[in-house]
């Protein structure tokens, strides 16, 4: 298969609701992780809105309205606010922190189910959370279905503690 054809055949296995892996991908293909990489990247300059999440890639989602809303919590709570966010119906695309060094610093999540948030929980027990960055204070972009999901999310996050201001649409 030559390499063009390859990346089309890429492109027609993504979708925006199944992610697949780099390493997957490798084995469907015949092909290095890297020679993957390389591909999805050029998809990507071609102007294919490949998102990296971390249970592999996907295309970005286009429906729902896009909100932010800045948290701020102790890594032991994070389970807890991602829960109040998917629980409301609502994807979480993403977590931002505003580093004072390096400054804006984004971590790709794609967190749309309890069983998303879990796995996520399990990974991060290895690893610190981008907010430990920042004293606990951070933002997460979120693709809701209404503007009612959005503002459910806001008052369960106010309700919890961690609602830190309420963010507006992206």
């Amino acid at each position: 298969m030559k390499a063009e054809e390859r990346r089309r055949a890429i492109a027609k296995t993504l979708t925006a609701e199944h992610p697949v892996s780099a390493t997957a991908l490798a084995g469907q293909f015949s092909v290095s992780r890297q020679i993957i990489v390389g591909d999805i990247a050029l998809l990507r300059a071609a102007g294919l809105d490949i998102v990296a999440t971390p249970r592999g890639y996907k295309l970005g989602e286009t429906t729902g309205l896009l909100r932010a809303v800045a948290c701020v919590h102790s890594a032991q709570e994070t389970e807890t606010e991602l829960l109040a966010m998917v629980d409301n119906g609502c994807t979480v695309i993403d977590v931002v922190v505003d580093h004072p060094l390096y400054g804006q610093m984004t971590g790709q999540l794609s967190l749309a189910s309890r069983y998303d948030v879990r796995q996520f929980v399990e990974k991060a027990k290895h690893a610190a959370p981008l907010s430990s960055l920042t004293d606990g204070v951070h933002i997460h972009n979120l693709r809701c279905p209404s503007e009612e999901a959005y503002q459910r999310v806001c008052e369960d996050l106010k309700q919890l503690g961690i609602l830190y201001i309420q963010g507006g649409t992206l």
